[in-house]
């Protein structure tokens, strides 16, 4: 996937916003995820013994995958109907929830870099290994375009609408 969030999404309708962020970044991460955890678990095992061994980094990928997937689910059978349908007034509520959980994400990524060890591979990492760690930088730059999206874009708008209509 590609890294870059076209600059363009600031000025797309709320509906091609939710679209794009739906097959983007939603689709993605349930892609990218799973072999994520794959990989993890494959290096947990083969270097065991390995000083450097991301030890816990599997189980802890997929507890984040199970909380990113439930966040995701809020939004699109929700939070995401809400918008489409002007409700953004009542969406308010829900928007604080996301971002709540957003920072959480985020939170669940630093304990990821932690665990393995900032993404800095040591010098007879193999190929798996190095995977890993390319795929989950990857991720994280993904996952951080994707927040700022909802965050600064599609919830800006919604809630610059609800202004715009106490003001009406």
């Amino acid at each position: 996937m590609n890294a870059q969030v076209p600059i363009e999404v600031g000025g797309m309708a709320a509906e091609a916003l939710i679209d794009f962020i739906v097959s983007r970044f939603h689709a993605g991460h349930r892609a990218q995820l799973p072999e994520l955890i794959r990989l993890s678990r494959r290096v947990e095992h083969v270097h065991a013994a390995h000083a450097r061994c991301p030890e816990g980094l599997a189980d802890e990928l997929e507890a984040h995958l199970q909380e990113l997937e439930s966040h995701m689910l809020k939004e699109e059978q929700v939070l995401f109907p809400m918008l489409l349908r002007g409700m953004h007034g009542p969406a308010r509520g829900p928007i604080s929830v996301m971002m709540f959980e957003h920072e959480q994400h985020f939170d669940s990524m630093e304990r990821i870099h932690l665990l393995a060890n900032d993404l800095v591979l040591p010098e007879d990492a193999c190929n798996t290994w190095r995977g890993l760690y390319e795929g989950l930088g990857i991720y994280a730059r993904e996952l951080t375009q994707h927040i700022h999206l909802e965050n600064d874009v599609l919830f800006a708008q919604a809630s610059q609408a609800v202004k715009g209509a106490q003001h009406a």
